[in-house]
């Protein structure tokens, strides 16, 4: 490398420490190592440049020839001296003189270390159609390159075994899937009447995180660049003990990866199934049996009309007439689109969940109030409600659907740990009348009378020997 034409390159690897530099600056001739379709490095001149062939040999068991194509005319794009693909009215290097050695450090820099400011002009180059600088590109163009982007992270996932024991197969349309965490990405861009120049693209990838992580992996699992400082992401959180042969997940991989990040950040416990209608039946009471003593849960909904959504419960659910849980909980909706709704903060109405009450709805509810919740599932499972309310999060549902839906399955997962055991509780007292009837213990406690009961429980005959 000359030194005049080497100092943007000596910057960048100035990011990386040293023991990782020989491993960037090696790139190059482990992909020429590669060659074309015959091996042979002697195909380029003098082994100066990079083919897409080669790129291709390295990547295309990861990476779709499209996703391929678009990274090695990024490549292509990058002006040593500039540093970053030029704007329109500048010239690049053609694509058909391969790509060059100082550009693919570069590349390799800026993706892999580099700020929201330097990867807006690559991900311009990359989501453009056609070869050419151009300064603006359209939200679609962006859109179908994200599409590229995040198909490229699924099969990274399941080609290095990073599924954490879920099952591809037996869970939703991926395709689809794809399709819609790209369409949630993209609703977070802010384009100009002309597009997306670098400055909206620098302002996305800021505020997205999603986009420089999967860039990032990209370019390390395609180009297997293996940096000691980077361990590899974990995007799906473990499962746990799933009867996989009889079950048909409502959620699909890029779902997956969009929820699992939604959750706080203490909530890293194995992901267990404890109830669904295809293996246990249209039956409330047992869902209250999987729902309760379990720890946070995740509840998911699909109506007749193919529509799923549902909510995250940041406490164990108790079966009682009264609200519970705190501003944790959200409300999320998978298909027709992805969108999270938290909590807006007018009220405590998290969580509710009641049975074989008279006088007190009967049901699991998320928001809103008694009557108009954000997500109303009745107890015999017949009918699901996703209304506006008070104090609720928007519907749970999405806009364009009716308020009342027609039942047709449903899953819940624990996502947390199970609550321990209060102290006293294993082993209670024996119980009184009014622990029997919930509805006449929350009517006293409404009207301000005390239990004069509690605290004066006879021993379990267990504890007394």
């Amino acid at each position: 490398m000359g030194n005049t034409e080497s100092v943007s390159v000596q910057k960048r690897l100035a990011r990386f420490r040293p023991e990782e530099r020989p491993v960037v600056e090696g790139v190059f001739d482990k992909l020429q190592g590669g060659g074309g379709p015959s091996g042979a490095p002697g195909k380029t001149p003098a082994g100066n440049t990079l083919t897409l062939e080669m790129l291709q040999s390295s990547m295309g068991s990861v990476a779709p020839e499209s996703m391929v194509r678009r990274v090695y005319q990024c490549m292509c794009s990058i002006d040593p001296g500039l540093a970053a693909p030029p704007a329109a009215g500048r010239s690049s290097s053609s694509a058909a003189s391969g790509v060059g050695r100082e550009q693919l450090v570069i590349f390799l820099a800026d993706t892999l270390r580099g700020t929201a400011e330097e990867r807006a002009p690559l991900v311009r180059a990359m989501a453009q159609r056609g070869a050419g600088p151009v300064t603006v590109v359209p939200c679609e163009q962006v859109a179908e390159f994200l599409e590229d982007l995040i198909s490229t992270v699924v099969q990274i996932v399941v080609h290095r075994g990073r599924l954490q024991a879920w099952k591809p197969e037996r869970m939703g349309d991926g395709s689809l899937g794809v399709k819609l965490l790209a369409e949630h990405i993209c609703s977070e861009l802010k384009p100009s009447d002309q597009g997306c120049d670098d400055s909206c693209l620098e302002d996305w990838i800021f505020r997205v995180p999603q986009v420089s992580l999967y860039l990032e992996m990209l370019v390390s699992e395609g180009l297997d660049v293996s940096l000691s400082g980077r361990p590899a992401p974990t995007l799906l959180p473990p499962c746990r003990d799933t009867p996989w042969k009889d079950l048909r997940c409502l959620l699909d991989l890029p779902s997956l990866m969009f929820l699992a990040p939604q959750l706080p950040d203490s909530y890293s416990a194995p992901w267990r199934l404890v109830f669904s209608t295809q293996l246990h039946g249209e039956s409330f009471s047992r869902m209250v049996t999987g729902l309760t003593k379990c720890g946070p849960t995740l509840l998911l909904i699909r109506d007749t009309k193919g529509h799923i959504f549902g909510g995250f419960a940041s406490h164990a659910w108790e079966l009682r007439p009264k609200f519970q849980g705190d501003s944790r909980c959200f409300l999320f909706t998978v298909f027709p689109r992805l969108r999270v709704y938290t909590a807006t903060g007018y009220n405590e109405h998290f969580m509710y969940l009641n049975q074989n009450q008279q006088t007190m709805p009967n049901g699991l509810g998320m928001g809103g109030q008694h009557g108009y919740f954000g997500l109303w599932l009745d107890s015999d499972l017949a009918a699901v409600t996703a209304v506006h309310g008070p104090g609720a999060p928007p519907t749970a549902a999405p806009s364009c659907l009716e308020e009342d839906f027609s039942l047709d399955s449903v899953e819940v997962w624990a996502v947390g740990k199970p609550p321990e055991p209060q102290e006293g509780e294993e082993g209670q007292g024996k119980k009184s009348i009014l622990d029997m009837d919930l509805e006449v213990q929350a009517m006293m406690e409404m009207t301000g009378k005390t239990l004069h009961s509690q605290g004066l429980r006879e021993p379990e005959e267990d504890q007394e020997q």
